[in-house]
């Protein structure tokens, strides 16, 4: 390949059997492996990560998005879709659309003996809230540049008055 060709390659193109991935362990309801994607390309409203979940296990907390659509796309394995109240079954080849708001809140569960794992495609929307009905979180991010310049995780119970703490 020549220089440009080289160049495009590597801001457009990912292997995602060749990204590295972040293993993501809390006993005893979360086990995942997820390489992310985009950082580094061309990308500014996609982000795409390939995640592993292990069996009998959950790859994130139950949780809705305020700004963020998301999609996934069962590779290998099977599992389960929590969703909105609801357990669905998912297999190889399903494809899940989560769009956002809290209609759908949402949590995939490995409920097989062998790993599950799926594409997740969502959108970049910043600033982006989530919440976590389970336990009555919520996080507040923003980003700039690339880089993730607020992050707050609270509850809701912590509420404050919008004048408190002003002159």
């Amino acid at each position: 390949m020549n220089e440009n060709a080289e160049s495009l390659s590597r801001r457009l193109i990912r292997n995602f059997n060749t990204v590295p991935g972040t293993h993501d362990l809390r006993e005893p309801l979360y086990d995942s492996i997820g390489a992310r994607l985009a950082p580094g390309t061309a990308a500014q409203k996609l982000g795409a990560s390939i995640d592993t979940v292990a069996p009998g296990k959950r790859s994130c907390p139950y949780h809705f998005h305020y700004a963020q659509e998301e999609m996934f796309i069962i590779l290998e394995g099977s599992g389960t879709l929590r969703v909105a109240g609801e357990m669905l079954p998912l297999r190889s080849g399903d494809v899940v659309f989560i769009p956002p708001g809290p209609e759908y809140p949402h949590q995939i569960v490995n409920t097989s003996d062998q790993p599950l794992k799926y594409l997740s495609i969502s959108t970049r929307e910043q600033p982006e809230v989530c919440e976590y009905p389970d336990s009555g979180k919520f996080l507040a991010m923003a980003s700039a540049g690339g880089e993730r310049v607020f992050d707050v995780v609270q509850r809701r119970s912590n509420d404050l008055d919008y004048w408190d703490g002003e002159p």
